[in-house]
């Protein structure tokens, strides 16, 4: 089968827009967007730029807007977008800058991410052995785990496209794994950080992050729980 596969380019050094690029790509429907892509820059025009990885949708690199909604290019297939003869876009996920293609800063994300402090807190003496933990205790917090980090639920947000300040969805639901986590002892400076007007609050519940989500965590459910934490201040 062939698909055309319509690319929104950007070079800063000669563009003064975005522009789109088409390519009669010939696949199989069980091929990722991700191999079209690789086809284009190994054999067609190798100034095409995209972030890619592991390609087996851990490492959460290659968000990308597919077909109006934001997906991993390594997860989704051909056939789950269109039919021989139809056609693919691809563009760069929103709210960040571009700085060529596909390619985005991914700074902005990252600051909010340090924001929230994502990692462990505990002053007490560690144990002889391991800070045990309950089964029920450990699946409070078990969905913010599966957090690979790829940006596609915060860009997704209309929130953070028109207030970039937003910690966004991912942040938040990276604080959450800390916060519910009965070992951890940083929930009250975390609930702080996410009370201000950067936070929680700016959230209006569109959804929109929790369908972007490639795998499958409910994000929107997860910053509510974190809402009424920081509304409560206790978990």
């Amino acid at each position: 089968m062939f698909v055309n596969l319509k690319i929104l380019r950007y070079n800063p050094e000669k563009d003064k827009r975005p522009h789109w690029d088409t390519h009669k790509v010939e696949c199989e429907p069980g091929d990722r967007v991700l191999d079209l892509l690789n086809h284009v820059k190994w054999y067609v025009d190798p100034t095409l730029t995209y972030r890619r990885s592991c390609a087996h949708g851990v490492c959460g690199s290659d968000a990308m807007l597919i077909s109006g909604r934001n997906r991993l290019a390594c997860k989704i297939l051909v056939r789950d977008l269109t039919k021989d003869g139809g056609t693919i876009t691809v563009e760069p996920i929103r709210g960040l800058r571009v700085e060529r293609d596909l390619l985005v800063d991914m700074e902005p994300f990252f600051e909010s991410y340090r924001a929230v402090l994502p990692f462990f807190i505990n002053d007490e003496a560690p144990p002889a052995g391991e800070r045990l933990q309950s089964p029920e205790d450990r699946e409070r917090f078990d969905q913010g785990t599966k957090c690979i980090l790829c940006a596609a639920c915060t860009t997704s947000c209309p929130i953070f496209w028109v207030n970039g300040r937003y910690l966004g969805p991912a942040a938040i639901v990276q604080a959450h794994r800390f916060i519910f986590d009965s070992r951890d002892h940083g929930t009250e400076r975390r609930l702080n950080i996410l009370n201000q007007n950067t936070g929680v609050w700016r959230c209006r519940t569109a959804y929109n992050c929790t369908e972007a989500c490639p795998r499958e965590i409910p994000v929107t459910q997860l910053i509510e729980e974190v809402k009424r934490a920081v509304m409560y201040q206790q978990v």
